[in-house]
């Protein structure tokens, strides 16, 4: 039986490093710095923001061969969601002959730094880009630099530098194989703690002496039962939204669970009807999942927030978050998707459009979570339009968010859904305007009847984002901005 230790293991460089007697709660930023002494990661924001704490996060590949690595924002990452895994940071880069990495040669070479406090995390987004992609395009270099932000030298130059450093195609991969085999020794187990009387035992990775807890299972039956047993746990999975809490906010959950190990809720199957995405699988696989049946979808998820962020939030999360301008739900209504709900060894189905009862309310039962997502994947004939509305075009809050699904019967809107953010308390479907749309010629919609239909299904509210004569406009505007493309090809 695994024992209870207290001690976070990583690998770093080579080395296991055994954190111990650290908070639950304590940061990869903090611990990197203060204990670790890594103080080229520097904390700017404190909320994923800025990328100048961008570090690296490596597993093992499925294979066992090599570790996969995504660009992570170590001010928001709690410390023990690192255990079993590996890390590399700015000093990483540096080579055993004192030699730079290219990234950060070309950067020298460009006068891609200035005052230099946002260099490093700029740099760590970069070569994580080139671990898997050696020849960028100028498009590949903007995304993977949109959550780095530099307020004193300009985009240019850094944009050279990378694209200078991938004439050295041979130098760009980081040496990690000194980490294989110690994370081969590391690696969490992948079955469940039993008791004596084979009941599950979920070990947890820190205890405190009052017995609140940080735990890891690596199975779907130990998440059930802890949950059962502990229905007010935090769940964990990419941390964008509890570590902000932990940072601003000063949360200490008494227990929290991190579901980034468990199997099965990183998977995603499909059926000729539907994908079915575990709960903890990341927005970068949901983007790469939907990239070709519902392209308005992936720039959604594009502009949601930086590669490190889409690297690490989940499309589950955002959902059980439920924030009244969270800007996957208002797609996945209009695309009629559901969500598995699970408690214990039982689970039940509910239609996403039905699951909020009020601002971050929902119909989830106390021990109940989120197993998986359904969507539908799209049918002969279907439309699918959706757009964010916000002040910036990258990394920026929805003034609003539209989404809306149709085909076209006799050249009428048939099967209208219709969704949006930030016009109630919770993302929500809109059905007095897919009445208004529903059996019409796109060309005979009017402006004052979709106006009517707000009024009456919203209650006007003004918000730190948009006035509500600003949001009602919008809404208003993509509603016939989404079937104007029909109005073009009947004229």
């Amino acid at each position: 039986m695994t024992q209870v230790t207290n001690t976070v293991r990583f690998v770093l460089d080579g080395q296991i490093v055994e954190a111990q007697g650290a908070r639950r709660t304590t940061t990869v930023l903090d611990y990197l710095r203060e204990q670790l002494h890594r103080t080229g990661t520097k904390e700017g924001c404190a909320e994923g923001d800025c990328g100048a704490c961008v570090v690296m996060v490596g597993e093992l590949n499925a294979a066992g061969t090599g570790v996969d690595y995504v660009a992570t924002n170590a001010c928001i990452q709690l410390l023990p969601s690192l255990d079993g895994k590996s890390i590399k940071t700015v000093e990483s880069l540096k080579q055993a002959d004192g030699s730079m990495h290219p990234v950060q040669e070309e950067m020298v070479k460009c006068h891609g730094s200035q005052c230099g406090f946002c260099t490093p995390g700029i740099v760590m987004s970069l070569v994580n880009m080139v671990q898997t992609n050696t020849s960028p395009a100028r498009q590949d270099i903007t995304d993977a630099l949109s959550g780095n932000l530099c307020r004193c030298t300009g985009y240019v130059p850094i944009i050279d530098a990378a694209a200078k450093a991938c004439e050295k195609k041979s130098a760009l991969k980081v040496d990690d194989s000194a980490d294989l085999p110690l994370l081969k020794e590391i690696k969490r187990s992948s079955v469940p703690t039993m008791s004596l009387e084979g009941d599950i035992i979920v070990q947890p990775v820190v205890r405190t002496k009052k017995g609140n807890e940080f735990v890891s299972p690596a199975t779907l039956a130990e998440v059930s039962d802890y949950l059962v047993k502990h229905p007010t746990t935090t769940l964990l999975a990419g941390s964008t939204e509890i570590g902000l809490q932990v940072n601003k906010q000063f949360a200490r959950p008494d227990h929290i669970m991190y579901l980034g190990n468990v199997k099965e809720l990183r998977q995603v199957t499909e059926t000729d009807k539907v994908w079915r995405i575990g709960a903890a699988v990341s927005l970068t696989q949901v983007e790469a999942l939907v990239a070709q049946a519902y392209p308005d979808f992936t720039e959604v998820l594009r502009r949601f927030g930086s590669p490190p962020i889409r690297s690490t939030a989940t499309l589950a999360g955002n959902i059980a978050n439920g924030s009244p301008i969270g800007d996957t739900m208002p797609c996945l209504m209009a695309l009629g998707a559901s969500l598995v709900l699970r408690r214990g060894d039982k689970t039940r189905k509910v239609r996403l459009d039905n699951f909020y009862t009020g601002m971050k309310k929902n119909v989830m039962e106390p021990g109940e979570f989120i197993e998986a997502i359904e969507l539908p994947k799209p049918v002969a004939g279907q439309v699918f339009r959706a757009h964010k509305v916000s002040k910036r075009f990258e990394q920026d809050i929805s003034a609003t968010c539209a989404a809306i699904s149709y085909t076209l019967k006799d050249g009428k809107l048939s099967g209208v859904k219709l969704a949006y953010n930030g016009l109630a308390p919770s993302p929500c479907r809109a059905p007095k305007l897919e009445a208004v749309l529903e059996g019409k010629l796109p060309a005979d919609v009017k402006a004052a009847d979709l106006d009517a239909a707000i009024a009456a299904s919203f209650t006007a509210r003004d918000g730190l984002r948009a006035t509500w004569a600003y949001r009602a406009l919008v809404a208003r505007n993509l509603a016939l901005e989404f079937i104007e493309e029909q109005t073009k090809e009947v004229a």
